[in-house]
């Protein structure tokens, strides 16, 4: 039976935890049933598959909330982007989302770490060993803060804009990277596991 606690010592996993929207694919704001992956993603993916990090899927997915779709269609639109990846050989370890709004005052939805608490207690990850990548400051950078990850920007979606006109919204946070994409990223990650992880 699972303990209910998991001490760090317990913890085995390093993980990198992927913003969806504006990361991997789509636009950072858009909704996920106009999602498709960036090109570049798929090797990105491809690279965190043949090492020894979980790649896991961390998305904010509010239009459930408003009540613009339902979450059996997310359900089913993630199940199709599975597809996708498992056609390209490749998946991911894990899907967390927030279907929740503001004003629903939950626990999980980015920058709160509720998503990568219930992460840590499922694969058993040490999270401040861990990293984040997104293109929002306000929610991922503020995340990976949050359980004392490493933080990784990257400047697709509103990843250029958090950087400048947003940048008051997270500014006492240094991401440990800024990349061009979430390919760079990945690659970055997996140099810094190399030599000093």
């Amino acid at each position: 039976m699972r303990k209910s606690f998991l001490s760090e010592v317990n913890l085995i996993h390093k993980a990198v935890f992927l913003d969806l929207q504006g990361t991997l694919g789509g636009e950072g704001l858009g909704d996920i049933r106009d999602f498709s992956f960036f090109p570049f993603s798929y090797e990105a993916i491809k690279l965190l598959n043949a090492s020894s990090l979980l790649a896991i899927i961390v998305t904010n997915q509010s239009h459930i909330g408003k009540g613009c779709f339902s979450f059996k269609e997310y359900e089913q639109r993630v199940k199709q982007l599975k597809k996708t990846l498992q056609k390209r050989s490749l998946h991911v370890d894990g899907w967390y989302c927030c279907p929740h709004t503001k004003q629903d005052a939950c626990s999980c939805k980015k920058p709160l770490p509720g998503l990568l608490f219930q992460a840590k207690r499922d694969l058993e990850i040490r999270l401040e060993e861990s990293y984040v990548v997104g293109d929002m400051g306000v929610t991922d950078m503020l995340l990976a803060d949050a359980v004392d990850a490493k933080g990784v920007l990257v400047r697709t979606g509103v990843g250029g804009k958090s950087l400048t006109e947003f940048r008051y919204t997270w500014k006492h946070v240094t991401p440990v990277y800024i990349a061009k994409n979430v390919l760079d990223a990945v690659q970055w990650i997996l140099e810094e596991e190399k030599y000093g992880g």
